[in-house]
């Protein structure tokens, strides 16, 4: 029995969770479908050449307006480099579109505050900034070339046919169809994945855990050990772009520093699955190389944000994420849901009437296969 009550604890507060954020997931993958529906990958190829600021400037707006799950963000990455973006440009692509994009500010704004929205779009670009200095000291050229020529093997990591599609609105096609392509099966997986970890975390482990990791009764010290703990415990959470938004109003609600939260959602491209990928995609060393870059350039963008928004007074003071268990009342958010049931069941019938079954099918195909029938 006490087994049970635990498990319906733990799903209580998993499901409280997704009805608090359901409508905003949905207003936001549609209104980053819209966006990247317009934005053509013949374009950002042209574009990404090289590493100059200007450059790292149009690969931040174009990762941005794609918005991809972490797995089609790496994916989509690889295949920039392979047609000819600097692998650098590649990268700050790659960091955008998981964590400047529209739903991720609307999820965290929902659950944790606009605070920490702002400094998630704040944060992102000097991570990006510092990334690009780090690549222009350490990353030398037998490394990069070592990396191209793995690369060009083309070995399948996942999502793979997701990368390969160009979403944007063609001459063939429907404007419906590729407005719900993104909804892929993994971004989705991952942010019930998300869900049902920060649910059991938050009804099994213990506040005084969280208190003695994150040295809550030390305040200075809690401020230098949040963003060097934040990335290690996403590493091992092995959740994601938007599904690591609930386990982050966990953490916050435990005592981890601000500065701490920005890491560890910025973390979601160093989590164990991924550096797998990255290794077959780039070599080990490669691999090594963005593990040690990614998590030193994420640990000081959260300690830059926390110092900016600590001196202007915007760090929230009161730990009230919503990590709540499931309840239903009739208020703004049951309205906001319902409504925005209606227009996901509208677009998804219109999704399965244009042929979206055979699309999501080659999401996790070849890009050559995918490639010869982009046009269907």
């Amino acid at each position: 029995m006490t087994v049970l009550h635990a498990l319906r604890h733990a799903l209580s507060i998993s499901a409280g969770m997704t009805w608090e954020i359901l409508w905003a997931l949905i207003l936001g993958f549609t209104l980053s479908a819209v966006v990247q529906a317009v934005v053509r990958r013949s374009t950002i190829i042209r574009r990404l050449g090289d590493d100059r600021p200007k450059t790292l400037a149009l690969a931040t707006g174009f990762g941005a307006a794609s918005s991809s799950c972490s797995y089609a963000a790496v994916a989509l990455a690889r295949s920039l480099f392979r047609k000819g973006a600097s692998f650098t440009a590649a990268m700050a692509f790659e960091i955008a579109s998981t964590n400047l994009v529209i739903e991720l500010g609307i999820i965290l704004a929902l659950l944790m505050g606009w605070q920490f929205t702002l400094a998630e779009f704040v944060g992102g670009p000097i991570m990006i900034v510092l990334l690009a200095v780090l690549f222009r000291i350490f990353l030398r050229q037998r490394l990069l070339e070592s990396a191209r020529t793995q690369a060009d093997k083309g070995l399948a990591g996942s999502m793979e046919g997701h990368a390969a599609m160009d979403m944007t609105i063609q001459e063939k096609g429907t404007l419906w169809q590729r407005l719900q392509s993104r909804q892929g099966v993994t971004s989705v997986s991952h942010i019930v994945l998300g869900l049902l970890i920060a649910g059991a975390i938050a009804a099994w482990v213990p506040d005084s855990f969280w208190q003695h990791l994150f040295f809550v009764g030390h305040p200075t010290l809690a401020k230098v050990w949040g963003p060097l703990i934040g990335p290690i415990v996403s590493l091992l959470s092995f959740v994601c772009s938007i599904g690591n938004v609930p386990l982050a109003a966990v953490l916050w609600n435990g005592g981890i520093s601000f500065g701490g939260v920005i890491a560890f959602i910025f973390a979601d491209l160093i989590i164990v699955p991924i550096l797998v990928i990255y290794r077959k995609y780039y070599g080990t060393k490669m691999m090594l190389f963005i593990l040690a870059t990614f998590y030193a350039t994420m640990v000081a963008a959260g300690y830059l944000v926390e110092l900016l928004f600590g001196g202007l007074g915007l760090i929230p003071t009161e730990r009230n994420a919503k990590v709540v268990e499931a309840s239903i009342q009739w208020n703004y958010t049951t309205v906001l849901n319902i409504v925005f049931l209606i227009l996901a069941g509208a677009l998804l019938v219109r999704f399965v009437r244009t042929g979206g079954i055979q699309m999501l099918r080659m999401m996790g195909g070849s890009p050559e296969a995918v490639g010869a029938h982009t046009h269907h």
